[in-house]
């Protein structure tokens, strides 16, 4: 089975006594990944899943020593590192307790999986800090689609180095990935949907993912108990995408106060649903007010929902791309003169389905404005190639 970019790191702090917490998107590849560290761990290991009741009696006990010698016995472990692997945390939150304590006076060495930054941030009875390693593993980057695709033969870190990949970009290659460059676009990232030949099969694996995500993560992770204002402002969003949000106008529309879609956003942004974008501050740090850019954090997943012009659709998936490289912000002076992105206040970037030699006169003037160290244009097309990146290669 092919491994995402993020197994290297993940055996990079495999030996580090911080617990390893794998979240992300439901059916990204979690819990594939974390099959495969376990097959690649030499040391007394056992296995829990958390979404069997049954793999969790044992951690229920409120004995922590009667746990560890269990455990001991079972993986053979005595006088030896024990490596435990829990996946889908979240449906026992205590075990953070557990596994704090057991760090703390055993040595055990966790890693775990939990579909929710918005779980981990805000239901966890603590939040183990310094003591884990917090990895996010996202749809599949363009670079692992390939890979997946059998179009590549390798891949890098996740650790992506923005530098190398502009520097060994080539127009012939993004050429030659012209065609799997647009069903990236089309379908996504998800691994399933990626290895799955037939698109009717892909839309129907994509709308499972879409309903799973409303049964299992917003049922699990909220407590709403009626999921429809939450959905009706997923399709608000839609044709939003790519566009500054305005709260007070979502609000009026749904019929809820400014606090609940707040609410809602955070939910959403906290489940990996979407991203949002803020604007960017010279001074770090600091935040700017005003509304903050929203898109979807798969381009199959957005094309389910609804429908959204090709220029939308390109630039979310760049948002995806670039997030990859750092932290994402946006340029925007009272509506008149903007830049698409600013990756880590170093980095401008304007995003162009086709183009011209006028965008880069005003990319240029406005990253000088702002002392950007580097600015580019991103295109599918165009004429010239003075400061262009090609998407393939991102």
């Amino acid at each position: 089975m092919k491994k995402r970019a993020l197994f290297r790191e993940l055996l990079k702090y495999f030996e580090h006594k911080n617990a390893l917490v794998i979240t992300g998107m439901r059916q990204v590849g979690k819990t594939t990944i974390m099959k495969q560290v376990y097959e690649n761990c030499q040391y007394p290991k056992l296995w829990f899943d958390f979404e069997n009741p049954f793999d969790r009696i044992i951690f229920e006990k409120t004995d922590y020593k009667v746990i560890y010698n269990y455990l001991v016995a079972e993986a053979s472990s005595k006088g030896k590192r024990l490596v435990v692997f829990i996946d889908e945390i979240q449906n026992f939150p205590d075990i953070t307790r557990i596994i704090k304590y057991f760090i703390d006076h055993y040595g055990v060495k966790f890693i775990v999986t939990g579909s929710s930054n918005y779980y981990l941030r805000n239901l966890f009875p603590e939040s183990l800090s310094g003591r884990k390693f917090l990895f996010e593993l996202p749809p599949l980057s363009f670079q692992e689609f390939l890979f997946f695709k059998e179009k590549k033969e390798d891949i890098e870190t996740s650790a992506a180095d923005f530098s190398k990949s502009i520097s060994e970009q080539s127009e012939l290659n993004s050429l030659r990935y012209e065609f799997e460059y647009s069903e990236y676009l089309q379908y996504g990232g998800f691994p399933e949907v990626v290895t799955t030949p037939d698109n009717a099969t892909k839309k129907l694996i994509l709308t499972n993912i879409l309903k799973s995500f409303f049964e299992k993560d917003i049922r699990l992770l909220s407590d709403l108990k009626d999921i429809r204002e939450l959905r009706d402002l997923i399709l608000l969003l839609v044709p939003r995408t790519g566009n500054m949000l305005d709260v007070t106008k979502l609000a009026s529309e749904l019929g809820v106060n400014r606090v609940k879609v707040y609410d809602y956003l955070e939910l959403l942004q906290g489940t990996f649903f979407i991203k949002l974008i803020p604007k960017y501050s010279s001074k770090p740090g600091s935040r700017v007010a005003g509304g903050k850019k929203v898109y979807f954090s798969d381009t199959g997943i957005l094309n389910v929902l609804g429908s959204v012009t090709e220029g939308q659709l390109f630039e979310n998936c760049i948002a995806n791309q670039l997030s990859l490289y750092g932290d994402l912000s946006f340029y925007n002076h009272r509506n008149t003169a903007e830049i698409d992105f600013i990756l880590d206040g170093k980095r401008g970037f304007e995003v162009k389905l086709k183009a011209d030699a006028n965008d880069l006169t005003r990319l240029r003037f406005l990253a000088e404005k702002l002392k950007l160290k580097e600015y580019y244009l991103i295109s599918r097309n165009t004429g010239f190639k003075e400061k262009v990146i090609f998407p393939a290669s991102l």
